[in-house]
């Protein structure tokens, strides 16, 4: 099979066209990685031509062999469906986890996109916690949520309680939470390791004054995931501009209410009284 026939690349570039549609991925802003089941990478290997190892820049020894899709450096997301082999690559991990290959894509040179390291080492995370049913990681520039953090406390406390309020599905569609990297350098190995330990707790994190990382099983529940919150943000946004205290909210009890109904836990630590 084609790599560009396979359902799940057609996955990966709708996912792409959406997210450029909602305006998160001006220029070559944003980033997207895949990791693939083993009857996938079967099913496209016939096009592999393996390219020089290179190194990741960080340990994820816990994805050793594995195989991602995974957008380009400098590449644009709003090319991603026209120009798709110029636009992303399909990279193999060595036995180490400390190398990476292009074994696909990227025909017109360049390298993956350069926050691998964050992405490869929530993957890892998100892997073992979940035993092995996370397989999406995706960055954008949500414009909203960019915003906040120069209004609210970098608290994941503070972003969690505020995004949960604007909207009655909030605490459904993320329970566990949001958390907060302050302002860090982006594409090395310090942003990776402290985004991949609030991916132990959470789905969702926060760069500030920079977007969002979100991780779920799929495509469609991952997108949805930063759609929901970026949507949230965006009430937060207007409400702030009209009124810098709300007049009512929902409560803490009315929060512990929904969970029961709903059949999920919400931490504690993010009912606070205000």
């Amino acid at each position: 099979m084609k790599v560009l026939d396979a359902e799940f690349v057609q996955g990966f570039m709708r996912m792409a066209d959406d997210g450029w549609l909602q305006g998160w991925h001006e220029r070559n802003g944003g980033n997207l990685s895949y990791r693939m089941k083993e009857e996938e990478v079967e099913a496209v290997k016939e096009n592999f031509e393996a390219k020089e190892w290179q190194p990741i820049g960080t340990e994820v020894p816990e994805l050793a062999g594995e195989y991602f899709l995974v957008t380009g450096s400098g590449k644009y997301f709003r090319n991603v469906s026209i120009k798709p082999e110029d636009s992303f690559c399909i990279v193999e991990i060595d036995a180490t986890g400390t190398q990476y290959r292009i074994v696909w894509g990227l025909v017109n040179g360049g390298r993956p996109t350069s926050e691998l390291p964050s992405h490869l080492m929530n993957h890892q995370v998100k892997k073992r916690v979940s035993n092995g049913t996370y397989r999406v990681i995706y960055h954008a520039h949500t414009t909203n949520v960019i915003a906040l953090t120069f209004v609210l406390p970098l608290t994941d406390e503070a972003f969690t309680r505020e995004l949960w309020e604007m909207a009655t599905e909030c605490p459904v569609v993320f329970p566990d939470g949001i958390g907060v990297v302050p302002w860090m350098v982006p594409g090395g190995k310090d942003i990776a390791v402290a985004t991949s330990k609030l991916m132990e707790s959470y789905d969702v994190a926060i760069w500030a004054h920079h977007g969002m990382f979100c991780a779920g099983e799929d495509f469609d529940l991952t997108f949805g995931l930063m759609h929901t919150v970026e949507k949230s943000a965006e009430i937060l946004v207007k409400t702030l501009s009209m009124t810098n205290q709300k007049r009512q909210t929902i409560q803490p009890d009315q929060f512990r209410h929904l969970a029961e109904d709903f059949k999920v836990t919400l931490p504690e630590k993010f009912l606070y009284e205000k």
